[in-house]
């Protein structure tokens, strides 16, 4: 989970009880473009990885695995 999530969950539940300030606003926001970025990442990296197998591809598997554990661990990948 990313500190994106956490702060997100947070600012959902205060939400619940009383409106967003404006700097909280902005906060949620950003939070939501976190969890997107992080969403397409993850679906891009699973793709890859039945690509990968469908074609029986090791190398390239043992590639899409090294970039979900650094997607999982820092919430960012090198896609490169």
């Amino acid at each position: 989970m990313l500190y994106a999530h956490e702060r997100m969950a947070e600012l959902w539940t205060v939400k619940k009880k009383r409106p967003l300030r404006n700097s909280e606003e902005l906060e949620m926001e950003i939070c939501l473009q976190a969890n997107a970025g992080y969403c397409w990442d993850w679906a891009r990296i699973k793709q890859l990885s039945l690509m990968a197998t469908e074609t029986n591809d090791v190398k390239m598997q043992h590639e899409v695995c090294a970039q979900l554990e650094e997607l999982q661990l820092t919430g960012k990948v090198n896609k490169g």
